[in-house]
């Protein structure tokens, strides 16, 4: 039987280093929103390995996950005052923000990645299309050098000289000494025979 002078065992309450951590971290909070540097280097100490270890499993990638952690702590730094102790703990409040901006860059990531995709087959496309164009350069270019195989050599010569030389009919008639209605009759059967050997109609 217990007595005054007898007491009977001591019970003691187990400590709860959750609920510590929380109470500790709400101070932090509180001083962080205030701007101080210490409590926001201490908050960081104690919380930034499970931020890393969110971002992580998000992200997978060290770097990416790195980088998005910067951004958590930035964000907390920024918005520490907006903590409401009543909405929850210190650190559900952090682990929401970690996810989010995990989530963000895992978006982010994808979204450039679509882009460059993109521009690859943009630049593929433009890459074929211009092999396409000029192949068909220069299988018209064959095409017509065969073709103006087919002319009498004076034609060949009068329609070198006006169309690729850029000589007016005058000027090939100077050249090749004779008439102009002659070198007129020359060019204008030349391109009608190159006309028919190409298939223009």
């Amino acid at each position: 039987m217990d007595t005054p002078n007898n007491p009977g065992p001591a019970v003691f309450e187990a400590p709860n280093p959750a609920a510590d951590l929380n109470n500790q971290l709400t101070e932090l909070l509180g001083l962080v929103a205030a701007g101080d540097q210490r409590a926001f280097a201490e908050f960081y100490r104690l919380t930034s390995r499970r931020v890393f270890g969110m971002a992580k499993r998000v992200l997978v990638d060290p770097d990416l996950s790195e980088d998005a952690t910067q951004e958590v702590y930035l964000q907390v730094w920024q918005g520490a005052a907006r903590f409401d102790r009543a909405a929850g703990s210190p650190l559900a409040w952090l682990m929401t923000i970690a996810h989010r901006r995990a989530i963000d860059r895992v978006r982010a990531v994808q979204a450039a990645t679509d882009r460059e995709a993109k521009y690859g087959a943009a630049s593929q496309d433009r890459d074929r299309d211009l092999v396409v164009e000029e192949a068909d350069t220069a299988l018209e270019a064959e095409a017509v050098s065969r073709c103006l195989g087919t002319l009498t050599d004076t034609q060949r010569e009068s329609v070198r000289l006006a169309y690729y030389g850029g000589l007016t009919y005058r000027e090939v008639a100077e050249r090749l000494g004779a008439a102009v209605p002659t070198i007129k009759s020359r060019i204008r059967d030349g391109l009608l025979r190159l006309k028919t050997c190409l298939g223009v109609s």
